[in-house]
C-alpha cells in the first residue's frame, strides 16, 4: 500500500510519502485561506501519482474555524424551558470575587437558541410528546432564521433518542443536522449540547473542505485523524467534526510512540514546536486520552488525546509591553509573511529571528528544504526591537530565545511534574521544524538528562499519521450503583454499542477490527470517573478500588457507580512502517562552520544525512536537515542510532 501524510500546520505542510519500501518528505508554507492549495503543490513536488495513493490528514480546519468563529450559522433546539442551557453553561467564572466582571463573548447566539416538546424523564418515559404541528413550527422558525446547521439536544435522549432521530428525519434534508445521542450519548446536558452544537458549527464547514480536497484527489482514497488519535474516512469524519479538533498535534504522538520504540524508550515526554505552537503531551507506554479537553474557552467532552498547546513557535512575535518588558508571542507571524528571515517581507522579529542572529541558524541552512535564509533582515528587526530594550541585538535574541523556552519548560511541567511525575524518569522527544533548536535547553531547564530527535523530526507529525490505525470509540451513560449491575445487561448494552459503531466503520478500507469495552466508575457522589477494561460487575468494584488507590493515594468504603460503558473499534491491519536503518559507514564530517555568538566561537555543522550509526557528536555543533535544524549545546552528546533517531546525553 502506498501511503501518504498530510499535517496542515499554522506555518508549514509537512508530507510524508511511505512508497511500501522507503520514505520521502517534503514541507511546503501553509495556505490558510484554501489549506488544500498546500497539499496539492506538495504532492506535485513529491512527483507522486495519486491513482490508489491512500492519503491520511491531519487538519487544523476544525480548531481554526472554532477559534476564529468562522463556523456555520447554527440553530439550537433543545426541550421547553432548557434554552438558555449552553449560555448559562457551568455557571463558572474567571474571577470569582469580581462582582461586575466583564461579559465573555460567546459564539453562541440567544436568538438561534430554541425550544421543543419531545422530553423523556431519565427512565426513558415520555413526558411530554412532539406532535406534528409543533414539528411544523419549529421547521417554520428555522427557515426564519437562515441558518446553515441545526444542533438537537433533548433531555435523556441517551437513555432514548426517538425523538431527536425525529427531529433529524424532518430537518436533515435542508441543514447539517447533529443529534446529541450520536455525537455524545453521554449525561450531562451542557457538555453533551456543547459538543452537539460544535458539531453542526463546524459540519458544513469540513464537509466543503473535505469536499474540495476529495474533488482535487479523486483517485486517492482520504482518512483524517480524530483527536482521540484514531483515523477515519472522510465520509465519516465529515459528520463527527467536534472529534477532529486536535486532528493535526495527535499524529505526533504516533510519531513519537513508533520511534521510541525503536530507541527503546517507553517513557516520553513529547514536545512538538512548530511555527506557531508548540504541543506537550506524556506517553507512559501508551497515551492518556481526556475528556476535560478545552478549545476556544469552551469545554469539549469527546475523547481526546491529552495535549497541552501553547502559543510559542519559530513565528512567535517577540514585542515590548507597557512596562518595557519583552514578550514573546502568542502572536504568530505564520506563513505569510512569515519570520523576517523568510524574505517574503515580515517585519516583526521572532523566535527564528533570533535563532538567526544567535547563529544557531547557520546562513547556508534553507529551511523547510528549499527556503533561503535572509540574516540580515532578520538582524534588522532584531536591532530595531534591541534599541528599544537599550541591549545589543545579540542579547535581545538571547533574551526572546530564554522567554521561549521558560514558556515551553512550563508547559511541560503542567503535563509532568503538576501531575506527580518527575521528569528526570521520562525521555524529552523533541519534533517539528523548530524543536530541535530548543531541546537541550529544556532538557537542562527540567533536569532530564536525555532527549530523543527522531528522524525525519521536522515532520513527525505527518510520519505519525502513517502509523495510526483506523477506528472510533462510543460511549452509552447508565448512571447505575455496580452492586446492581447484571452482567447480561451491561453486554447487551454493549452489543448495541457493536451495531452503532459499525455503520461508521463500513466506509473504512480494512475489515479486521479488535474490540475494547471500558467502564467509567466512581464513587457515589463523585463528579470525576476513572476508567477500567470491561470485567464483571462482581469483579469491577475491587479494581475501581485499586485503580482509585494507585491513582490519589487512597480508597473509600463508599458504594461504587457505573457511569459509562465504553467501545472502542480499533484497526488490527495497519500496515508497519518500518524505521529508517543507517547504512552510512564512512563517519560524517562537517561541511561548514558558523558562529555561535552566546559561546563567541565557530563550530562545526554537520548534515544529518552524513552521519553513520554510533557515530557521536560533542556539542557545541550544529546538525542540519532538510525540515528541521538541531543545535547540541555544551555538555551534551548527539549518538546516531540504529534506528535513524539521534539519542542527546548530558555529560552532567
Amino acid at each position: 500500500m502506498r501511503l501518504l501524510g498530510v499535517d496542515t500546520g499554522g506555518t508549514f505542510t509537512d508530507l510524508v510519502y511511505f512508497n511500501g519500501q522507503s520514505v520521502q518528505t517534503h514541507k511546503e508554507l501553509s495556505t490558510p485561506q484554501a489549506p488544500e492549495r498546500a497539499i496539492l503543490r506538495g504532492i506535485a513536488s513529491l512527483g507522486i501519482d495519486t491513482c490508489g495513493l491512500h492519503i491520511v490528514h491531519g487538519t487544523t480546519v476544525a480548531t481554526n474555524a472554532l477559534l476564529e468563529g468562522k463556523g456555520a450559522r447554527t440553530v439550537f433546539v433543545t426541550n421547553h424551558g432548557f434554552k438558555d442551557l449552553l449560555l448559562i453553561g457551568r455557571q463558572t467564572r474567571d474571577e470569582l470575587y469580581n462582582l461586575t466582571p466583564r461579559e465573555k463573548p460567546t459564539l453562541i447566539e440567544p436568538q438561534l437558541c430554541l425550544e421543543t416538546g419531545g422530553r423523556t424523564d431519565p427512565h426513558g418515559n415520555t413526558v411530554l410528546p412532539l406532535s406534528a404541528t409543533e414539528l411544523d413550527v419549529l421547521a417554520e422558525s428555522i427557515d426564519r432564521l437562515d441558518a446553515e446547521a441545526v444542533a438537537v439536544c433533548l433531555l435523556f435522549s441517551f437513555v432514548d433518542n426517538r425523538f431527536e432521530k425525529a427531529l433529524k428525519a424532518r430537518l436533515g434534508g435542508r441543514y447539517f443536522v447533529s443529534i446529541s445521542s450520536e455525537v455524545l450519548a453521554e449525561y450531562r446536558e451542557y457538555e453533551r449540547g456543547l459538543a452537539t452544537w460544535i458539531n453542526s458549527y463546524l459540519g458544513p464547514v469540513m464537509q466543503g473542505y473535505l469536499s474540495r480536497l476529495g474533488q482535487a484527489l479523486p483517485d486517492s482514497p482520504l482518512s483524517v485523524m480524530q483527536s482521540d488519535g484514531l483515523t477515519l474516512s472522510t465520509t465519516v469524519a465529515e459528520r463527527n467534526a467536534v472529534r477532529l479538533l486536535l486532528s493535526g498535534p495527535a499524529g505526533g504522538l504516533w510519531g513519537s510512540l513508533h520511534t521510541g520504540a525503536g530507541a527503546g524508550c517507553t517513557r516520553l515526554l513529547t514536545f512538538d514546536m512548530g511555527g506557531t505552537s508548540t504541543d506537550v503531551s506524556i506517553v507512559d507506554g501508551a497515551f492518556e486520552l481526556t475528556r476535560r479537553g478545552t478549545i476556544a474557552g469552551l469545554p469539549v467532552a469527546v475523547p481526546m488525546l491529552d495535549i497541552h498547546t501553547i502559543g510559542a513557535g519559530g513565528g512567535s512575535i517577540a514585542w515590548v509591553d507597557e512596562g518595557g518588558l519583552l514578550q514573546v508571542g502568542p502572536d504568530s507571524a505564520g506563513a505569510s509573511p512569515g519570520p523576517a528571515c523568510y524574505g517574503q517581507g515580515g517585519d516583526h522579529p521572532t523566535v527564528t529571528d533570533a535563532h538567526v542572529v544567535l547563529g544557531r541558524l547557520p546562513s547556508s541552512c534553507r529551511l523547510a528544504g528549499n527556503l533561503a535564509l535572509d540574516p540580515a533582515a532578520s538582524r534588522s528587526v532584531i536591532s530595531r526591537l534591541a534599541l528599544r530594550l537599550s541591549l545589543d541585538p545579540e542579547a535581545c535574541a538571547r533574551g526572546i530565545v530564554q522567554i521561549a523556552n521558560e514558556q515551553m519548560a512550563q508547559a511541560l511541567r503542567v503535563m509532568s511534574v503538576y501531575r506527580g511525575h518527575d521528569p528526570k524518569d521520562f525521555t524529552l522527544v523533541s519534533f517539528g521544524g523548530a524543536g530541535g533548536l530548543h531541546v537541550c535547553d529544556l532538557a537542562e531547564s527540567l533536569h532530564i538528562h536525555q532527549a530523543l530527535v527522531p528522524a525525519h523530526t521536522g515532520v513527525l507529525s505527518a510520519l505519525g499519521l502513517l502509523a495510526a490505525p483506523s477506528g472510533k470509540e462510543v460511549s452509552q451513560s447508565r448512571i447505575q450503583l455496580l452492586d446492581a449491575c447484571e452482567a447480561e445487561e451491561l453486554v447487551e448494552v454493549f452489543a448495541r454499542l457493536e451495531l452503532r459503531i459499525a455503520a461508521d466503520l463500513k466506509a473504512e478500507s480494512t475489515s479486521s477490527y479488535a474490540l475494547k469495552r471500558e467502564l467509567d466508575l466512581r464513587y457515589q457522589g463523585q463528579s470525576t470517573t476513572l476508567r477500567l477494561p470491561w470485567q464483571d460487575p462482581s469483579q469491577a468494584g475491587q479494581a475501581f478500588h485499586e485503580r482509585h488507590r494507585e491513582r490519589y493515594g487512597y480508597a473509600l468504603d463508599m458504594p461504587v457507580e457505573l457511569v459509562n460503558l465504553r467501545l472502542t473499534a480499533t484497526a488490527t491491519d495497519t500496515p508497519e512502517l518500518p524505521l529508517p536503518r543507517i547504512t552510512r559507514c564512512q563517519p560524517g564530517v562537517a561541511t561548514g562552520t558558523t558562529r555561535l555568538h552566546e559561546h563567541a566561537k565557530e563550530v562545526p555543522v554537520f548534515n544529518r544525512s552524513d552521519l553513520t550509526r554510533d557515530q557521536t557528536l560533542c556539542g557545541p555543533v550544529i546538525v542540519v536537515e532538510p525540515q528541521a535544524t538541531l543545535y547540541i549545546a555544551p555538555d551534551w552528546t548527539a549518538s546516531q542510532q540504529d534506528s535513524g533517531s539521534l539519542l542527546l546525553e548530558h555529560a552532567g
